[in-house]
């Protein structure tokens, strides 16, 4: 397979393929076989298929209404170009929704790339999303595509955007508005095309209305909003999220698989879980490395669980 074939991955298949028959080249045709592995390959990561008796879609797990009502919101967005908002508390899983519009769009091949604002600090997040040139700063030995480059034609996912200083917000609004962006240190911008899917556990209005987002680009992230309901709203779904930590924590640790007495699964339905999905994890987590038996029980719980 040519240099220039393996290069163009991002265009679909039919281009591929009328390119190959157009230039006669036999071994392109037969790559196209490798291509559509990749592909599928890279959706299976970015949204693991789930097991046949846990219901859900997208590498989610629930049932519920108001994740059924997700689950549609996620298939009629991810067809379009829009910025998409996602809004939910911390833990409840809102990369795994960005990852879903992602694999369900036409820009699946390309790659999918997120940061967290709120993880990196106010001087290095320009440089982590828009890159530098050399000499751009003291550590700056070369130039460096940021996060948005590195994702060109695909999507970026930027987690607890509400974190983000003002003036980092103004430069992400030119990119949602033009497509622009310029690296530290450069006198030239870059074109980019990328499709952002942003979050926050925040109410970015409030923070407009205190001054501590900016409202035009609330405006362009705000297009669509898809709210992601907390744990303690989803009736009957801790059941099936148990059920299935507690098959992915045996698989992992190739242990017996482990089972929630009634007691103790009764205790999992009527707490609240601030810490949500995340949450409810690591304390199976805890439960199943703390106990041998084959029953997890009300008296293996953490203290939360139990008070």
């Amino acid at each position: 397979m040519s240099d220039s074939f393996q290069l163009k991955v991002g265009v679909s298949l039919e281009a591929l393929h009328r390119e190959a028959e157009e230039s006669g080249d036999l071994a392109q045709l037969a790559a196209l076989l490798a291509v559509a592995s990749e592909r599928a390959s890279q959706a299976k990561v970015l949204a693991p298929v789930l097991p046949m008796e846990f219901a859900g879609r997208f590498g989610m797990i629930g049932k519920c209404p108001a994740m059924e009502r997700l689950f549609d919101m996620i298939e009629r967005v991810s067809a379009s170009k829009v910025p998409v908002l996602v809004h939910g508390e911390t833990g409840v899983g809102k990369e795994l929704v960005a990852k879903a519009i992602h694999v369900q769009s036409p820009r699946s091949p390309k790659p999918f790339l997120a940061e967290n604002c709120a993880a990196i600090t106010a001087s290095l997040l320009e440089s982590e999303l828009f890159g530098h040139v050399r000499g751009a700063f003291t550590d700056a030995s070369r130039d460096r595509d940021g996060t948005f480059v590195a994702a060109d034609g695909g999507t970026v996912f930027l987690d607890e955007i509400g974190d983000m200083p003002l003036a980092m917000q103004s430069k992400i609004l030119r990119v949602v508005q033009d497509g622009e962006l310029r690296p530290v240190g450069s006198n030239k911008t870059r074109k980019v095309d990328v499709r952002l899917v942003a979050a926050s556990h925040r109410d970015l209005g409030e923070m407009v209305r205190t001054g501590e987002f900016r409202q035009d680009l609330l405006y362009r992230l705000n297009v669509i909003t898809l709210e992601v309901p907390p744990l303690r709203e989803r009736t009957g779904d801790v059941r099936l999220l148990s059920e299935f930590y507690l098959r992915k924590l045996s698989t992992e640790d190739g242990k017996p698989l482990q089972t929630l007495t009634e007691s103790a699964l009764n205790r999992f339905e009527n707490y609240p879980w601030p810490g949500n999905v995340r949450e409810l994890e690591n304390e199976l987590r805890r439960a199943t490395a703390l106990t041998s038996s084959s029953e997890i029980d009300v008296s293996d719980l953490s203290a939360a669980l139990t008070a």
